[in-house]
């Protein structure tokens, strides 16, 4: 059990960032993964398989949330990392503003936004980079 000075710190570190950043490298994402589609760098089972996957992240940070609450298996922040940098980042993002998890360690919060740079920056280059292979 924590104690209630613990508590206040920790709710004081969590600084309210704004959205807008996070829903422009949705937006930006999500238009390059459908542009992808369109144009055929990605097979349309890109589509679902990113929604699955940003809802399977979600779900991972729910349950990291749930047994850090209980003293349980925690999953590592690599883990956690690794789903993001995979397009599990929005997923991720939404995980901490509902869940409040992870959302208060900068270093934690530094190393996701580099997660979903990396992702965003790779997509972009596959889909818009004529010269990388497709796949067959």
């Amino acid at each position: 059990m924590r104690k209630q000075g613990t508590v206040r710190r920790a709710q004081a570190a969590r600084t309210k960032a704004p959205a807008w950043p996070a829903f422009t490298l949705m937006l930006v994402w999500a238009g390059l993964l459908i542009a992808g589609v369109a144009l055929g760098r990605l097979g349309w089972l890109f589509l679902p398989a990113a929604l699955l996957l940003n809802l399977v992240t979600f779900f991972v940070y729910w349950r990291d949330k749930f047994a850090a609450t209980k003293g349980a298996w925690r999953t590592p922040e690599d883990t956690l990392h690794l789903f993001g940098l995979l397009g599990g980042w929005p997923g991720a993002w939404f995980a901490h503003q509902i869940l409040r998890h992870k959302s208060a360690k900068q270093a934690f919060r530094n190393v996701y936004w580099m997660t979903a740079i990396l992702n965003v920056i790779a997509l972009g280059a596959w889909v818009l980079l004529p010269w990388l292979p497709l796949p067959h």
